[in-house]
């Protein structure tokens, strides 16, 4: 039998604590509700438990430019007033509103996706989990769809310094326009987005006939769907199309999001998932063993989004959650039932067996253009950031000193560990 495998999963607990404003859908206390619950059920002790550290400045222009990310540094809620023409340059304001600590929830969001990649990396983990992360509509100048920098793209960037093929699949009802744009060109990065389009839907992009250009031609697949699409319709699709893909490109690495508004009765979605066809899609990926990035992504009832990603942690780890939740910090919003599944809607499938069909042989025409799957020239590993901490001596006494400066001045303890998951040894000895 293959020995277990090893999952890393990434929290900080103040990346729940930010607020994006009255009436605005998305609800960052999802994170510490799904945080409680995985908890709650014990599935700690069977994973590495780690405090991302904040992405630097540096990190995020990887990918974003260097006026976006010093301005969405440098913004606030109190000097927003002053940069009306900025604001709309990067698309700030209704969906992306400026909110307190705005810049800080990015780093920690985005840390932890860069810091899941580093441990895939360097083969210290097989799976790697952050369900803070996933906020794929971020672009390299400007926020969109409540994303305003694009953990994924950053955590793909830092996978391709060593594997030469990078597979992207994304289970969000929207599609995933951000990291596609991103990857458009290359052959290094296939992507492929299961979602709604038509109707206007948000973000409007991510027709089939959407494949790739130049050397990126063929590399990005989009599935779109129409409203109401059931667990038997959505999972047989899935499966069909990631089975050839993963034939066919033959990835290195795969990144998994796993919107949860895909699920029935999301406060923006339109499909009809329940928790076991969404989490279907996560077991299958599993099963091709390669090493796997695991993050979030939208869901905005926020029970079903903590309900979903703590059967997805269990699914990744082979556990079986019983339905009855535990007691736990937040255990009132799982009322009146207090159970972990929930049921489908009662919405009609508008997505037809010809419809399907169609698309599937759509995509599946476009995977036989693909000869084989593409090489890359050896070269030199670019280096791991390594940026220095800060000085003791240059802080102002005077300060609020954050949960995660202060843990970065004392010994670790914040990895929780029982038996063999100790992980107290020098990680830069050899075995």
């Amino acid at each position: 039998m293959p020995p277990k495998e090893r999952i890393a999963y990434f929290y900080d607990g103040d990346v729940g604590n930010v607020y994006f404003g009255p009436n605005h859908p998305m609800k960052p206390h999802r994170l510490c509700m799904t945080h409680h619950l995985v908890l709650s059920y014990g599935l700690y002790k069977k994973m590495e438990i780690y405090r991302p550290h904040k992405a630097y400045p540096v990190e995020l222009a990887q990918f974003h430019s260097a006026d976006y990310v010093e301005f969405l540094h440098r913004i606030s809620p109190n000097t927003q007033h002053l940069f009306a023409d900025e604001l709309a340059r990067y698309n700030l304001g209704e969906d992306c509103p400026v909110f307190e600590n705005l810049f800080e929830f990015c780093q920690m969001y985005a840390g932890g996706t860069i810091d899941a990649a580093r441990r895939l990396n360097h083969q210290l983990c097989d799976i790697a989990i952050n369900w803070s992360g996933g906020l794929h509509h971020a672009k390299k100048s400007a926020a969109s769809g409540f994303c305003y920098i694009n953990d994924l793209v950053l955590g793909i960037l830092e996978l391709l310094k060593y594997h030469a093929r990078v597979l992207y699949i994304d289970i969000d009802v929207h599609h995933g326009d951000g990291v596609e744009e991103a990857f458009y060109f290359t052959d290094r990065v296939m992507t492929v987005s299961f979602h709604k389009f038509g109707d206007m839907f948000f973000p409007g992009t991510g027709d089939v006939k959407d494949i790739g250009e130049r050397e990126g031609k063929y590399y990005a697949i989009n599935v779109p769907l129409k409203d109401g699409i059931d667990d038997a319709s959505f999972t047989r699709l899935f499966k069909t199309i990631i089975a050839k893909v993963v034939e066919t490109y033959l990835p290195g690495v795969i990144v998994l999001q796993c919107g949860a508004d895909s699920l029935a009765g999301d406060r923006l979605g339109c499909f009809n998932l329940s928790i076991e066809g969404h989490s279907e899609c996560v077991k299958f990926v599993k099963k091709f063993n390669l090493p796997l990035l695991v993050t979030g992504g939208g869901g905005y009832t926020k029970e079903n989004v903590a309900r979903c990603w703590t059967v997805e942690t269990g699914v990744l780890l082979d556990a079986d959650l019983p339905n009855e939740i535990p007691e736990n910090e937040y255990i009132k919003y799982f009322a009146p039932d207090y159970t972990l599944k929930i049921p489908n809607g009662n919405m009609e499938n508008l997505n037809s067996k010809s419809y399907l069909s169609t698309i599937k042989v759509q995509v599946l025409e476009s995977l036989r253009c693909i000869q084989h799957a593409p090489g890359v020239q050896m070269q030199e590993v670019p280096p791991d950031f390594y940026i220095p901490e800060f000085d003791e001596d240059e802080q102002n006494p005077d300060e609020r000193v954050d949960q995660h400066t202060t843990d970065k001045q004392i010994q670790r303890d914040d990895e929780y560990f029982e038996g063999d998951n100790d992980n107290d040894h020098n990680m830069e000895d050899g075995p």
